[in-house]
């Protein structure tokens, strides 16, 4: 099981199960979204994420149809990601989980819209867009 939470406290969260496909994304908008990089995002089931606090601090941005952001009201930390298509899956932003996770990154997206500045200084596969397979 895991915990997190946004940066101000206010939104607090569990998920009682593993999560899948974690991913660095260099996408220009993750980039934006997270004002970073890249963002490390993981798969996690709905049914295993549980909002614990703060459900009314939440509010949503709908980056392309179908597709919301969810993030605090207060602070701005972006916490998950949902898909119209994909409704038993959410994408969490790894930097809002708060216990170890276990899980380790697979790959790193998106490297053709990667920051100009950004090197990578690892081993992981590099995919142009999406992974194989997804």
């Amino acid at each position: 099981m895991y915990s997190g939470q946004c940066l101000c406290g206010v939104v607090q969260f569990e998920i009682k199960g593993p999560i899948h496909h974690i991913v660095h994304c260099h996408c220009s908008e993750c980039r934006k979204a997270q004002g970073s990089a890249y963002a490390t995002n993981g798969i996690v089931q709905s049914t295993d994420f549980k909002i614990l606090c703060g459900k009314d601090k939440l509010t949503a941005y709908e980056s392309s149809p179908g597709q919301k952001k969810y993030f605090c009201k207060i602070c701005g930390s972006p916490i998950i990601s949902k898909r119209k298509l994909k409704p038993e899956q959410l994408r969490i932003r790894l930097g809002t989980v708060t216990s170890n996770v276990m899980e380790q990154p697979e790959a790193h997206i998106f490297v053709s819209s990667k920051a100009d500045w950004d090197i990578i200084h690892d081993d992981l596969p590099q995919y142009e867009a999406y992974e194989p397979g997804r």
